[in-house]
């Protein structure tokens, strides 16, 4: 992936801008997560329910240490076994992103994923970023950067060019405290 690429999405991202990227299953939109204007956006673009909350997305571990060193070794242990990859972990939010990404909850979604691009991005940016899929509520979610601009044509501030990693599905979902996937 082109420098410019990254840096233009980085861009976008720090100045409050909705970006739509690749995932691993699926085309994905993003924000800052500290950002509740861009986070009130996407939910927007989406028409999604803000009570659900959002995901977010790193390719480093290190972004979410504030998080995960909050909880007994035993729950981090058994996130970091999982990570990098696509699995999604619900843990205790305290109040380090915008109220909407957690939406009704009092806990926060997070993932480290191995997708090169998501790496690159969120290394860059010096953070994590959300990922929700890039549908409006009730349709598929975009598999291909065509679908994803049919979808939302000038809604989104940047389309970020790139592939899925390959996967059939969504990130599975788990809860830290329990174990419980929440999400297959």
């Amino acid at each position: 992936m082109s420098a410019w690429f990254i840096q233009k999405a980085v861009s976008v991202l720090s100045r409050g801008g909705v970006l739509a990227y690749p995932t691993e299953a699926v085309w994905g939109l993003g924000c800052d997560p500290s950002c509740e204007d861009a986070v009130n956006r996407i939910l927007q673009l989406k028409r999604r329910p803000w009570r659900k909350g959002l995901i977010l997305v790193s390719g480093q571990i290190e972004h979410f240490s504030q998080l995960l060193d909050r909880l007994p070794q035993q729950q981090k242990d058994q996130i970091l076994a999982t990570w990098p990859g696509p699995v999604t972990w619900v843990v205790p939010d305290p109040g380090v992103y915008a109220p909407l990404v957690r939406g009704a909850h009092d806990a926060i979604a997070i993932r480290v994923t191995a997708h090169p691009l998501v790496v690159e991005l969120t290394k860059a940016f010096g953070g994590p970023i959300v990922s929700t899929s890039a549908n409006p509520a009730t349709r598929e979610p975009a598999r291909t950067l065509f679908d994803c601009r049919r979808y939302f044509k000038s809604g989104v501030d940047h389309y970020l060019p790139g592939k899925l990693s390959g996967l059939s599905k969504p990130s599975q979902i788990r809860d830290a405290a329990t174990g419980a996937i929440l999400r297959q």
